[in-house]
């Protein structure tokens, strides 16, 4: 009977050393995955900040009005619609080359100071009636 309990005792703990050598071996793999993701991470980090870096030379204003003067864009002021005197009335000719058919005419500066005051926020007693 001492035998039969030895025994038992013994392939316990060889199912024992088993079990926490298994154990030791997946801790050890799941180690090193996290160590390769942690690396990844890293390098993912260095690569937003080199992006963001780049973002920023590239859109920063200087450059934007650098490349807007290269390709003869100006700072003119321009205004798509100053007035409804400008509409064609119906019946009337084509949009040939009137300010309106040109999206990016420059108004003169009498038609934007008309534009001006219509654009004037209005109190708001005015605009709900009370």
């Amino acid at each position: 009977m001492i035998r039969l309990l030895n025994f038992f005792c013994v392939a316990l703990m060889g199912l024992s050393i088993l079990a926490l050598y298994h154990v030791s071996e997946r801790t050890r793999v799941t180690q090193m995955e996290l160590t390769k993701v942690n690396r990844q991470i890293r390098e993912a980090h260095g690569s937003i900040s080199v992006l963001q870096t780049e973002w920023a030379r590239v859109a920063g204003p200087a450059r934007i009005q650098e490349l807007a003067q290269n390709h003869g864009m100006s700072d003119t002021s321009s205004v798509q619609l100053s007035s409804f005197d400008l509409l064609p009335r119906r019946g009337d000719a084509a949009l040939n080359n009137s300010p309106v058919r040109n999206a990016s005419a420059e108004a003169p500066q009498s038609s934007v100071a008309m534009v001006r005051p219509m654009l004037a926020p209005q109190p708001i007693s005015d605009q709900t009636g009370f």
